[in-house]
Parts: structure tokens; sequence; C-alpha cells
């Protein structure tokens, strides 16, 4: 593969669109969101105690960390530009190498690489797309790439439901790594380098929000990463623990993916017509909802409906969040998205530990999904306080 940095212009909308939807499904659909299918087969081929299961999430999420700090150190374009194709590579091996080791302290190391490379699709890539339709005059949103969540979730999800009673855990790893590969190329390939901002560019940018803004917003993204991480660490395990999921953890990991596709399309057009803001305290309202139907019900109905709302929610709030920062800084987005998404890493290397840890207490993740639901009301709070701005109206 060439890395000569073709210009922007050699390259179409759609296949724009097309290589970032790629990097998700690679770095998050399969590095990082595989985890969650593979958890119960993983504890029965390996002997995982939900703490372990926590634990091994954890490490997945320190290394997102590493990546959103050093994505946010790093001003230059070119060079982010570079870092995501390394985290392209780094994806790939990291699922195939979980293949070929049952010890814990290789597969935490190998879930701190995935991690550190799913910051390649959610933020390298997210900041590249968005660079790139501003600088073409295209609109800036991102529900269409961000449906690469969903579509990594489906794919992950369809992959272990095949694969399931025809290949161990193992196994099931080291056809995830190939399958990356399909996705690699056109991650690869189709991403423009992106083009140095001129001094007119630079004048037209809009001015930074106030301080106030950016804590609030910080503050509930926070509180979005602790609901996030609860369900798209447990959910399967969750409902597998439930007579009418036992066996058909995969089936539902597919629906969350389905249901997260069409989603980012659907909250774009919503916060179109109601703002950004509102469309987030809605979505946090929905995702909060998905945390209570299993405490109130552990029914197939209200199974189905958690898994159903947790998609059309994930993805529409990361993809409406880091849509609002973009905005505000449209020659850098891809440091101003790292910036904010420190604390959404911060929650994602404490709660899935808590959520472990609660879970091997009480015998069941029920602690687990109120502590998400809380903090999902509290995030609704904080999107309530913010200033109003005029990036933030509907459009």
């Amino acid at each position: 593969m060439s890395t000569s940095l073709a210009p922007s212009t050699a390259r179409k909308p759609w296949q724009v669109i097309a290589a970032g939807i790629c990097a998700l499904v690679l770095t998050v659909g399969l590095a990082r969101f595989a985890y969650t299918p593979l958890l119960p087969l993983m504890r029965v081929d390996a002997g995982l105690s939900a703490a372990q299961g926590g634990w091994l999430a954890t490490f997945n999420y320190l290394g997102y960390l590493l990546g959103t700090l050093l994505a946010a150190r790093v001003g230059d374009m070119q060079q982010k530009f570079r870092f995501y194709r390394i985290g392209l590579v780094l994806a790939v091996a990291a699922t195939t190498l979980m293949g070929t080791t049952t010890q814990p302290w290789l597969w935490s190391l190998l879930r701190f690489v995935a991690g550190l490379s799913s910051t390649a699709g959610l933020l390298l890539a997210s900041g590249l797309v968005l660079n790139w339709l501003l600088g073409n005059r295209q609109r800036p949103r991102l529900g269409l790439h961000f449906a690469g969540l969903g579509l990594g979730i489906v794919v992950s999800g369809l992959a272990t439901g095949l694969l399931a009673g025809h290949a161990d855990s193992s196994a099931q790893w080291r056809w995830l790594g190939l399958l990356g590969l399909l996705f690699l190329f056109p991650a690869w390939c189709w991403m423009p380098a992106p083009t140095p901002t001129s001094a007119a560019q630079a004048a037209q940018a809009p001015p930074p929000p106030s301080r106030r803004w950016r804590q609030l917003l910080v503050a509930a993204y926070f509180c979005a990463g602790v609901g996030f991480v609860v369900s798209a660490t447990f959910i399967v395990a969750i409902l597998e623990q439930t007579p009418a999921f036992r066996g058909h953890g995969s089936a539902v990991w597919v629906l969350v993916g389905l249901a997260a596709v069409p989603s980012t399309f659907a909250w774009d057009r919503i916060a179109a017509r109601i703002g950004l803001i509102r469309a987030l305290m809605l979505a946090f309202a929905l995702q909060a909802a998905s945390f209570v139907l299993p405490l109130l019900d552990s029914g197939l109905a209200a199974g189905f409906g958690s898994a159903l709302l947790f998609g059309l929610t994930f993805a529409g709030i990361v993809s409406l969040t880091l849509t609002v920062v973009g905005r505000h800084y449209p020659h850098n987005p891809a440091k101003a998205m790292a910036n904010l998404t420190l604390s959404y890493g911060v929650a994602q290397i404490l709660a899935p530990a808590l959520a472990g840890t609660l879970a091997r207490s009480s015998g069941s993740y029920q602690a687990s999904l109120l502590l998400a639901a809380i903090f999902m009301a509290l995030g609704i709070v904080l999107l309530a306080a913010m200033p109003g701005d005029a990036h933030d109206h509907a459009r």
C-alpha cells in the first residue's frame, strides 16, 4: 500500500465517507466491539469471571484513552493522517492475535492495543472526514459516517453468530482478524490526506465557545461514556443471564447494530429541526430508558426493547456530540474532538471495572444498569445548563 499523501480533490464524496465507515467497522466494530458478543464464550473457554471480563474491557479503554491523549496533543493534520493509518494496521493485528493465546496478561495487552487503534476510526477518521466535508463545501454532518458504528456491530455480531458452534473463541478472533483485512484496504486507500488551511480560511473560523460551555459539554460526555460502556461491554452477558435470551447473545448484538445504522441519519434530521443540544438531551433520555427496562422486566420484550433503544441512541450521541465540537473548530476538528473525548475515555476506564465488581458482589448486573441510568440522567441536567449557542440551533 502506498503511503503517498494524495490530494483531497482526487477523492469523491462517497469514497471519503466509505473510507470513514470502513475505518469504524475495522477499528471499532471488529477490534473493539467484537469483545462484547465473544465475552460469554471466552468466559466458558477460559473460565473468565465477570470481574476479569470487566478488567479486560478496562485495558481496552486505557488504550483508547492513550490514543485520545495522543490525538489531542498532535495539532498537525498530516501527522494525524499518518497515525490514522498506523491505527488501521494495529486493529487488524490486535484482533488476530487475540486468537493466538489464552494468557490473561497477553489478552490485556492486546485489548489495550485494540483500544489504542479505535481512536483511528472514532476520532481521527471522524476529524479527517469532517475536515474534507468542510473544505469541499459539503454539509458538515457526520451521521452517514457514524453509520459505520452500527454497521461494525452488525458485522461483528453476524460473524460471531455464524461461527458459533463451529469455532471456539480463539478461532473466532482469528477469523475476525482476517475479515478486518477487507475493511483495511478501502479505509487506507480512499481516505484523503488533509490539505493545509490557508490564512483566509483560518480567519473565517468561528470564535471558540465559552469555558463554561466547554466544561458542561465535557462533563455531559463523561456521563454518556459511563452509560455507553456499561451497556456496550455487558449487554450480551446481561441478557444471556435471562432464560429467554440464553444462547442468543449474538442476535441481540446484531439488533443493536441494525438499530444504530439508520439512527445516525435520524439524529441528523432531528438535530436539524430542534437543535443539536436538544437532540442530545432526547438521546440521553432514551438511552437512560434502555437501562431501566431490564430492571423493570426480565422478559423477552423488555430485553429487545433495551437493545433497540441502546442501538438507536449510542451512535447518535457520539455523532451529535462530535458534530457540535467540530463545527466550533472546523480547521482541526480531530484535535478538538480528542480533547472532548478524554472525558469519555476516562469514563470508559472507570465504569467497566466498577460494573464488573458490582456484578460479582451482587450476583447480577442490575446495580450496573442503575448506575448507567443515573449518569445518563445527570448528563441531561448538564446539557440543559449549557449556554445557548448559534452553532447548536436548529438549521
